[in-house]
C-alpha cells in the first residue's frame, strides 16, 4: 500500500493572498460541521441523487453537494489537494473569475456523474469534481512546477518533489482506469466520472484563459 499526497508548489508563490481558496475551504469545513450536527437526513437532503435530477427535481443539489463530504478522511483529503493547487490557479485567474471557474467546474463534474447513470439513486457528494477542475487548470498553467509531496510506501514515509505533469497526470490516469471499471455499475464509492468531467473542464477552460491573457509565467 502506498500513496502520494501533494502539499504545496515549491516553484512559485502566489503574488496575491488566496482569499477565495481559503474561504471555499472554510465553507466546506462549516458544511461538514453541519453534517455532523444534523446527521444523515441533512446529507441526503442536499446531496445529488441522479434519478431526482433526471426527473427534474432538486436541481439546487448540483451546487450544494459539492460542499458536502462523506467522512473525515474525505474532507481532509480533498482540502489538502485543494490547498496544494488552488492558490496558484487563483493567483493566475484573479479571485472573481476563479470563484466562477471553481463553482462551474463543480457543476460540470456533478452533471457528468449524473449523465453517466441518470437512474441511479445513490447520493453523490464532495468537492473533488471542482478540485479536479483546479488540478486540470494547474496542469495546463504550470506543468513543470515541482510539487512538495509526502510519499508513503507501507511504513516508509518521505518528503519528495514531483513535477506537476507527472503527479497530476498519474492521478488523472487512475481516475480514467477506475471510471472505466465502474461505469456500468451503481456504487456508493468514489465518483470517478465526476473527477474526469471536472478535470477535462479545467484543462479546456485553462487553455482558453491562457489564449486570452497570454502565457502564464
Amino acid at each position: 500500500m502506498g500513496g502520494l499526497i501533494p502539499l504545496t508548489d515549491v516553484s512559485r508563490r502566489p503574488v496575491r493572498t488566496p482569499i477565495v481558496t481559503a474561504l471555499l475551504i472554510l465553507v466546506n469545513v462549516i458544511s461538514f460541521g453541519m453534517e455532523l450536527a444534523y446527521g444523515e437526513s441533512f446529507v441526503l437532503r442536499w446531496s445529488v441523487v441522479p434519478a431526482h435530477i433526471s426527473a427534474g427535481h432538486d436541481w439546487i443539489t448540483i451546487l450544494t453537494a459539492m460542499f458536502l463530504h462523506g467522512s473525515w478522511s474525505h474532507i481532509l483529503g480533498n482540502m489538502v489537494f485543494f490547498w496544494a493547487f488552488g492558490p496558484e490557479v487563483e493567483d493566475a485567474m484573479g479571485s472573481g473569475p476563479y470563484l466562477g471557474f471553481y463553482l462551474f467546474g463543480g457543476v460540470v463534474a456533478m452533471l457528468a456523474q449524473v449523465l453517466a447513470d441518470p437512474h441511479s439513486t445513490v447520493p453523490n457528494l464532495g468537492a473533488s469534481g471542482a478540485i479536479a477542475a483546479v488540478m486540470g487548470a494547474f496542469l495546463v498553467m504550470y506543468p513543470r512546477d515541482q510539487i512538495k509531496s509526502i510519499l508513503m510506501i507501507f511504513v516508509f514515509v518521505k518528503i519528495t518533489f514531483v513535477p506537476a505533469c507527472l503527479l497530476i497526470g498519474f492521478w488523472f490516469l487512475t481516475q480514467l482506469v477506475n471510471a472505466g471499471q465502474i461505469a456500468q455499475t451503481q456504487s456508493g464509492g468514489v465518483a470517478y466520472l465526476a473527477h474526469v468531467g471536472g478535470f477535462i473542464f479545467g484543462v479546456v477552460v485553462a487553455r482558453l484563459f491562457i489564449r486570452r491573457v497570454g502565457p502564464v509565467s
